[in-house]
Protein backbone atom coordinates (compact mmCIF):
# COMPACT_ATOMS: atom_id res chain seq x y z
CA UNK A 1 0.00 0.00 0.00
CA UNK A 2 1.13 3.52 -0.13
CA UNK A 3 0.91 6.10 2.29
CA UNK A 4 2.16 8.60 1.27
CA UNK A 5 0.81 11.62 -0.17
CA UNK A 6 0.69 12.35 -3.98
CA UNK A 7 3.39 14.44 -5.79
CA UNK A 8 0.94 17.51 -6.33
CA UNK A 9 -0.41 17.38 -2.79
CA UNK A 10 3.50 17.65 -1.19
CA UNK A 11 3.81 20.12 -3.70
CA UNK A 12 1.10 22.54 -2.32
CA UNK A 13 2.18 21.62 1.14
CA UNK A 14 5.53 23.71 0.51
CA UNK A 15 3.52 26.74 -1.28
CA UNK A 16 1.87 26.25 1.62
CA UNK A 17 4.45 26.46 4.45
CA UNK A 18 6.11 29.50 2.73
CA UNK A 19 2.58 31.08 2.93
CA UNK A 20 2.10 30.78 6.49
CA UNK A 21 6.32 31.54 7.01
CA UNK A 22 5.64 34.95 5.37
CA UNK A 23 2.33 35.58 7.02
CA UNK A 24 2.20 34.41 10.38
CA UNK A 25 3.70 36.73 13.29
CA UNK A 26 6.40 36.83 15.29
CA UNK A 27 3.80 36.89 18.51
CA UNK A 28 1.74 34.14 17.10
CA UNK A 29 2.24 30.72 18.71
CA UNK A 30 -0.72 29.23 18.79
CA UNK A 31 -4.72 29.44 18.83
CA UNK A 32 -5.02 28.60 22.76
CA UNK A 33 -3.28 31.87 24.44
CA UNK A 34 -4.08 34.69 26.01
CA UNK A 35 -3.88 37.19 23.42
CA UNK A 36 -6.43 40.16 21.99
CA UNK A 37 -5.09 39.64 18.45
CA UNK A 38 -5.54 36.37 18.26
CA UNK A 39 -9.25 36.04 17.16
CA UNK A 40 -9.03 39.26 14.73
CA UNK A 41 -5.72 37.80 13.01
CA UNK A 42 -7.26 34.53 12.17
CA UNK A 43 -10.30 36.47 10.47
CA UNK A 44 -7.62 37.97 8.30
CA UNK A 45 -5.98 35.37 8.01
CA UNK A 46 -8.53 33.18 6.36
CA UNK A 47 -9.67 36.01 4.20
CA UNK A 48 -6.03 35.52 2.97
CA UNK A 49 -6.55 31.91 2.73
CA UNK A 50 -9.83 32.62 0.78
CA UNK A 51 -8.17 34.52 -1.65
CA UNK A 52 -5.98 31.79 -2.52
CA UNK A 53 -8.60 29.63 -2.75
CA UNK A 54 -7.14 27.45 -0.18
CA UNK A 55 -9.86 28.15 2.94
CA UNK A 56 -12.48 25.33 1.33
CA UNK A 57 -10.49 23.55 -1.41
CA UNK A 58 -12.55 20.76 -1.35
CA UNK A 59 -15.79 22.19 -1.29
CA UNK A 60 -18.15 22.38 -4.67
CA UNK A 61 -17.72 25.41 -6.82
CA UNK A 62 -21.20 26.37 -6.40
CA UNK A 63 -20.77 26.49 -2.54
CA UNK A 64 -17.07 28.74 -3.26
CA UNK A 65 -14.49 25.87 -3.18
CA UNK A 66 -12.85 24.54 -6.33
CA UNK A 67 -13.53 20.89 -6.11
CA UNK A 68 -10.11 19.79 -5.02
CA UNK A 69 -8.94 16.62 -3.95
CA UNK A 70 -9.45 15.22 0.12
CA UNK A 71 -5.50 14.72 0.26
CA UNK A 72 -5.16 18.82 -0.78
CA UNK A 73 -7.82 19.48 2.12
CA UNK A 74 -5.55 17.33 4.63
CA UNK A 75 -2.43 18.72 3.58
CA UNK A 76 -4.29 22.52 4.90
CA UNK A 77 -5.82 20.28 7.84
CA UNK A 78 -2.31 18.86 8.55
CA UNK A 79 -0.39 22.36 8.67
CA UNK A 80 -2.62 24.50 10.65
CA UNK A 81 -2.75 22.14 13.37
CA UNK A 82 0.81 22.02 12.70
CA UNK A 83 0.78 25.34 13.28
CA UNK A 84 -1.35 26.13 16.29
CA UNK A 85 -4.28 26.58 13.87
CA UNK A 86 -4.28 29.88 12.16
CA UNK A 87 -7.69 29.37 10.66
CA UNK A 88 -8.96 29.84 14.57
CA UNK A 89 -12.69 29.59 15.31
CA UNK A 90 -12.69 28.80 11.10
CA UNK A 91 -11.89 25.54 11.61
CA UNK A 92 -15.38 24.40 12.51
CA UNK A 93 -17.35 26.01 9.75
CA UNK A 94 -14.60 24.09 7.06
CA UNK A 95 -14.80 21.14 9.03
CA UNK A 96 -17.75 20.80 9.70
CA UNK A 97 -21.05 23.22 9.84
CA UNK A 98 -20.31 23.88 6.09
CA UNK A 99 -20.67 20.05 4.69
CA UNK A 100 -23.78 19.66 7.32
CA UNK A 101 -25.44 22.37 5.59
CA UNK A 102 -24.53 21.14 2.09
CA UNK A 103 -26.09 17.72 3.54
CA UNK A 104 -28.87 19.10 5.33
CA UNK A 105 -29.91 22.84 4.26
CA UNK A 106 -31.92 24.06 2.34
CA UNK A 107 -31.24 26.11 -1.32
CA UNK A 108 -31.53 29.26 0.56
CA UNK A 109 -29.54 28.42 3.65
CA UNK A 110 -26.83 27.41 1.46
CA UNK A 111 -26.98 30.44 -0.53
CA UNK A 112 -26.92 32.72 2.46
CA UNK A 113 -24.23 30.87 4.87
CA UNK A 114 -21.95 28.41 2.83
CA UNK A 115 -20.64 31.45 0.49
CA UNK A 116 -19.51 33.53 3.50
CA UNK A 117 -18.12 31.05 5.42
CA UNK A 118 -15.76 29.78 2.30
CA UNK A 119 -14.72 33.90 2.00
CA UNK A 120 -13.95 33.52 5.55
CA UNK A 121 -15.95 36.60 6.86
CA UNK A 122 -18.03 34.37 9.50
CA UNK A 123 -17.38 32.86 12.56
CA UNK A 124 -19.63 30.35 14.09
CA UNK A 125 -19.86 28.79 17.40
CA UNK A 126 -21.32 25.25 18.54
CA UNK A 127 -24.60 24.84 21.18
CA UNK A 128 -24.52 21.32 22.14
CA UNK A 129 -23.54 20.41 25.86
CA UNK A 130 -25.42 21.73 28.61
CA UNK A 131 -25.19 21.31 32.76
CA UNK A 132 -27.05 17.80 32.62
CA UNK A 133 -26.32 17.11 29.61
CA UNK A 134 -22.58 16.27 28.51
CA UNK A 135 -21.52 13.17 27.54
CA UNK A 136 -25.70 12.34 27.35
CA UNK A 137 -26.38 15.26 24.92
CA UNK A 138 -29.89 13.45 24.45
CA UNK A 139 -30.93 14.46 27.57
CA UNK A 140 -30.60 17.95 26.76
CA UNK A 141 -33.33 20.53 27.98
CA UNK A 142 -32.53 23.90 25.80
CA UNK A 143 -36.29 24.89 24.37
CA UNK A 144 -37.46 26.11 20.89
CA UNK A 145 -41.38 26.02 21.14
CA UNK A 146 -43.60 28.01 18.51
CA UNK A 147 -44.37 31.48 18.58
CA UNK A 148 -45.27 34.51 16.24
CA UNK A 149 -44.08 33.00 13.25
CA UNK A 150 -40.75 31.79 14.68
CA UNK A 151 -39.08 29.68 17.36
CA UNK A 152 -38.58 31.11 20.81
CA UNK A 153 -35.65 29.21 22.52
CA UNK A 154 -34.44 29.17 26.00
CA UNK A 155 -32.52 27.73 27.79
CA UNK A 156 -28.35 27.34 28.74
CA UNK A 157 -25.36 26.37 26.80
CA UNK A 158 -21.66 25.24 28.54
CA UNK A 159 -18.62 24.72 26.75
CA UNK A 160 -19.30 26.57 23.89
CA UNK A 161 -15.73 27.99 22.37
CA UNK A 162 -15.27 30.85 20.90
CA UNK A 163 -18.78 32.18 21.45
CA UNK A 164 -17.59 35.35 22.40
CA UNK A 165 -16.09 35.45 18.65
CA UNK A 166 -19.16 33.76 16.97
CA UNK A 167 -21.52 35.50 14.61
CA UNK A 168 -23.64 32.37 14.55
CA UNK A 169 -24.69 29.40 16.58
CA UNK A 170 -25.18 25.83 15.40
CA UNK A 171 -27.77 25.05 18.27
CA UNK A 172 -29.20 21.81 19.32
CA UNK A 173 -32.57 21.58 21.45
CA UNK A 174 -35.60 20.54 22.03
CA UNK A 175 -38.58 21.49 19.92
CA UNK A 176 -41.03 18.41 20.97
CA UNK A 177 -40.89 17.65 24.43
CA UNK A 178 -43.55 14.69 24.26
CA UNK A 179 -41.19 12.64 22.06
CA UNK A 180 -38.43 10.10 23.43
CA UNK A 181 -35.48 11.79 24.44
CA UNK A 182 -33.03 11.26 21.04
CA UNK A 183 -36.33 12.04 19.13
CA UNK A 184 -37.84 15.43 19.29
CA UNK A 185 -34.91 17.39 19.10
CA UNK A 186 -33.96 19.97 16.12
CA UNK A 187 -30.93 22.24 14.79
CA UNK A 188 -31.79 25.55 14.69
CA UNK A 189 -28.94 28.15 13.24
CA UNK A 190 -28.97 31.23 15.87
CA UNK A 191 -27.43 34.66 15.02
CA UNK A 192 -25.25 35.54 18.03
CA UNK A 193 -26.63 38.85 17.75
CA UNK A 194 -30.12 38.85 18.71
CA UNK A 195 -31.61 40.12 21.16
CA UNK A 196 -31.44 37.66 24.96
CA UNK A 197 -28.47 36.05 24.54
CA UNK A 198 -25.88 36.04 26.85
CA UNK A 199 -22.49 34.66 27.13
CA UNK A 200 -20.51 34.29 30.01
CA UNK A 201 -16.75 33.10 30.27
CA UNK A 202 -15.48 30.20 32.04
CA UNK A 203 -11.83 30.40 33.58
CA UNK A 204 -9.54 27.41 33.09
CA UNK A 205 -6.60 26.33 34.20
CA UNK A 206 -5.02 26.60 30.74
CA UNK A 207 -5.45 30.23 31.14
CA UNK A 208 -6.84 31.77 28.01
CA UNK A 209 -10.51 31.86 27.80
CA UNK A 210 -11.62 29.75 25.62
CA UNK A 211 -15.19 28.11 27.08
CA UNK A 212 -18.38 30.22 27.59
CA UNK A 213 -21.59 29.31 29.18
CA UNK A 214 -24.35 30.84 26.56
CA UNK A 215 -27.49 31.64 27.74
CA UNK A 216 -30.80 32.23 25.59
CA UNK A 217 -33.76 33.98 27.47
CA UNK A 218 -36.83 34.21 25.16
CA UNK A 219 -34.53 34.50 21.76
CA UNK A 220 -36.88 34.41 18.31
CA UNK A 221 -35.28 32.34 16.04
CA UNK A 222 -37.25 32.54 12.56
CA UNK A 223 -38.41 29.33 11.28
CA UNK A 224 -36.32 29.59 7.80
CA UNK A 225 -33.32 28.93 10.57
CA UNK A 226 -34.14 25.28 11.22
CA UNK A 227 -31.51 23.20 9.53
CA UNK A 228 -32.86 19.70 8.26
CA UNK A 229 -36.22 18.46 9.24
CA UNK A 230 -37.77 19.27 12.47
CA UNK A 231 -37.17 16.36 15.20
CA UNK A 232 -34.14 14.79 13.39
CA UNK A 233 -31.69 17.03 14.90
CA UNK A 234 -29.92 14.27 16.26
CA UNK A 235 -29.50 12.87 13.26
CA UNK A 236 -28.27 16.00 12.04
CA UNK A 237 -26.14 16.40 14.81
CA UNK A 238 -24.55 12.75 14.54
CA UNK A 239 -23.73 13.50 10.76
CA UNK A 240 -22.05 16.71 12.41
CA UNK A 241 -20.08 14.47 15.12
CA UNK A 242 -18.72 12.60 11.91
CA UNK A 243 -16.92 15.24 10.05
CA UNK A 244 -15.67 17.12 13.07
CA UNK A 245 -13.75 13.95 14.18
CA UNK A 246 -11.49 13.91 11.08
CA UNK A 247 -11.37 17.26 10.74
CA UNK A 248 -9.00 18.41 13.10
CA UNK A 249 -5.62 16.72 12.46
CA UNK A 250 -4.49 16.04 15.83
CA UNK A 251 -1.88 14.04 14.68
CA UNK A 252 0.29 16.47 13.07
CA UNK A 253 0.13 19.27 16.43
CA UNK A 254 2.05 15.85 17.86
CA UNK A 255 4.52 16.09 14.93
CA UNK A 256 6.28 19.19 15.85
CA UNK A 257 5.91 18.25 19.51
CA UNK A 258 7.91 15.01 18.48
CA UNK A 259 10.83 16.88 16.75
CA UNK A 260 11.40 19.13 19.03
CA UNK A 261 11.80 16.64 22.11
CA UNK A 262 13.64 14.38 19.71
CA UNK A 263 16.07 17.72 19.48
CA UNK A 264 16.30 18.23 22.86
CA UNK A 265 16.87 15.13 24.06
CA UNK A 266 19.89 14.82 21.38
CA UNK A 267 21.38 18.45 22.44
CA UNK A 268 20.58 18.27 25.72
CA UNK A 269 22.98 16.50 27.99
CA UNK A 270 22.74 15.39 32.32
CA UNK A 271 25.13 15.45 34.84
CA UNK A 272 27.44 13.43 33.63
CA UNK A 273 27.66 15.05 29.63
CA UNK A 274 25.60 12.09 28.25
CA UNK A 275 22.68 13.22 25.48
CA UNK A 276 19.45 12.78 27.25
CA UNK A 277 18.68 10.18 24.54
CA UNK A 278 21.47 7.80 25.82
CA UNK A 279 18.78 7.09 28.89
CA UNK A 280 16.84 3.95 28.41
CA UNK A 281 13.84 5.10 29.49
CA UNK A 282 14.08 8.37 27.21
CA UNK A 283 15.22 6.44 24.31
CA UNK A 284 11.82 3.98 24.95
CA UNK A 285 9.46 7.65 25.32
CA UNK A 286 10.22 8.72 21.52
CA UNK A 287 9.89 5.30 20.05
CA UNK A 288 6.99 4.79 21.72
CA UNK A 289 5.92 8.44 20.96
CA UNK A 290 7.09 8.11 17.17
CA UNK A 291 5.41 4.86 16.81
CA UNK A 292 1.76 6.07 17.98
CA UNK A 293 2.56 9.42 16.04
CA UNK A 294 2.34 6.85 12.63
CA UNK A 295 -0.60 5.25 13.53
CA UNK A 296 -2.97 8.07 14.48
CA UNK A 297 -1.82 9.68 11.16
CA UNK A 298 -2.36 6.50 9.40
CA UNK A 299 -5.60 6.09 11.20
CA UNK A 300 -6.61 9.72 10.05
CA UNK A 301 -6.04 8.84 6.64
CA UNK A 302 -7.96 6.04 6.98
CA UNK A 303 -10.78 7.58 7.46
CA UNK A 304 -9.98 10.66 4.95
CA UNK A 305 -9.41 7.81 2.58
CA UNK A 306 -12.96 6.50 3.34
CA UNK A 307 -14.89 9.53 2.69
CA UNK A 308 -13.46 9.75 -0.46
CA UNK A 309 -14.76 6.76 -1.57
CA UNK A 310 -18.21 7.21 -0.15
CA UNK A 311 -17.21 4.66 2.16
CA UNK A 312 -17.53 6.88 5.33
CA UNK A 313 -18.95 5.49 8.58
CA UNK A 314 -19.07 6.48 12.50
CA UNK A 315 -16.92 3.89 13.61
CA UNK A 316 -13.56 4.86 12.15
CA UNK A 317 -13.62 8.47 12.99
CA UNK A 318 -14.57 7.83 16.60
CA UNK A 319 -11.18 5.33 16.59
CA UNK A 320 -9.07 7.82 15.03
CA UNK A 321 -10.30 10.26 18.05
CA UNK A 322 -9.63 8.25 20.57
CA UNK A 323 -6.57 7.43 19.77
CA UNK A 324 -5.40 10.69 18.64
CA UNK A 325 -6.70 12.62 21.63
CA UNK A 326 -4.38 9.75 24.07
CA UNK A 327 -1.74 10.41 22.34
CA UNK A 328 -2.22 13.84 22.46
CA UNK A 329 -1.72 13.37 26.44
CA UNK A 330 0.78 10.87 26.04
CA UNK A 331 2.99 13.11 24.64
CA UNK A 332 2.58 15.76 27.55
CA UNK A 333 3.07 13.35 29.95
CA UNK A 334 6.31 11.92 28.36
CA UNK A 335 7.75 15.12 27.22
CA UNK A 336 7.43 16.82 30.66
CA UNK A 337 9.22 13.83 32.02
CA UNK A 338 12.26 14.54 29.85
CA UNK A 339 12.30 18.26 30.16
CA UNK A 340 12.02 17.79 33.96
CA UNK A 341 10.78 19.83 36.63
CA UNK A 342 11.36 23.22 34.78
CA UNK A 343 9.31 22.04 31.77
CA UNK A 344 6.59 23.12 34.17
CA UNK A 345 7.21 26.68 33.98
CA UNK A 346 5.30 28.72 31.10
CA UNK A 347 6.19 30.23 27.59
CA UNK A 348 7.82 33.60 27.60
CA UNK A 349 9.62 33.07 30.56
CA UNK A 350 13.09 32.72 29.69
CA UNK A 351 13.74 29.60 32.24
CA UNK A 352 11.36 26.89 30.60
CA UNK A 353 12.92 24.44 28.33
CA UNK A 354 11.47 24.34 24.51
CA UNK A 355 10.55 27.77 25.69
CA UNK A 356 7.24 26.39 27.90
CA UNK A 357 6.33 24.22 24.70
CA UNK A 358 5.32 20.98 26.76
CA UNK A 359 3.65 22.57 29.55
CA UNK A 360 1.52 24.41 27.33
CA UNK A 361 0.80 21.78 25.51
CA UNK A 362 0.20 19.08 28.45
CA UNK A 363 -2.25 21.53 29.81
CA UNK A 364 -4.68 22.61 26.48
CA UNK A 365 -4.49 18.05 26.09
CA UNK A 366 -6.37 17.53 29.01
CA UNK A 367 -10.09 18.42 27.36
CA UNK A 368 -9.17 16.60 23.97
CA UNK A 369 -10.56 13.25 25.52
CA UNK A 370 -13.92 15.03 26.00
CA UNK A 371 -13.82 17.55 23.10
CA UNK A 372 -15.72 16.38 20.06
CA UNK A 373 -17.46 13.66 21.89
CA UNK A 374 -16.35 11.86 25.10
CA UNK A 375 -13.61 8.71 24.73
CA UNK A 376 -16.29 6.93 26.60
CA UNK A 377 -19.21 7.35 24.00
CA UNK A 378 -16.48 6.94 21.05
CA UNK A 379 -15.61 3.29 22.86
CA UNK A 380 -19.73 2.48 23.08
CA UNK A 381 -19.62 3.83 19.43
CA UNK A 382 -17.01 1.21 18.47
CA UNK A 383 -18.33 -1.79 20.72
CA UNK A 384 -22.01 -1.52 19.38
CA UNK A 385 -21.81 -0.47 15.67
CA UNK A 386 -18.14 -1.68 15.02
CA UNK A 387 -18.14 -4.76 16.90
CA UNK A 388 -21.81 -5.50 17.05
CA UNK A 389 -21.41 -5.55 20.53
CA UNK A 390 -24.87 -4.94 22.69
CA UNK A 391 -26.13 -2.11 24.42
Amino acid sequence: MEFEFPAEAEQFREELRAFMDAELPDWWNGLFHDDDRIYPFTREFCMKLAERDWLTMSWPVEHGGVDADVWSQMVVREEMWAAGEPRGPQYMSLNYIGPMLMEFGTADQQERFLRPMAAGEVMWCQGFSEPEAGSDLAALSTRATDADGCFLVNGQKIWTSYATAADWCLLLCRTDPGERKHQGLSMLLVDMNTPGITVRPIDSMGGPQEFNEVFFDDVEVPYDCLLGPRGDGWRVAMSTLAHERVGAALHARVKVLLDALIEYATTTRDENGQPLAMRPLVRAGLVRLQARYRAARLLCYRVVSAMAAGDANVVDPAVSKVFSSELNILIGNIGLDIVGARGQLRTGDGLAPLDGLMNDHWVHSIPQPIAMGTNEIQRNIISQRGLGLPR
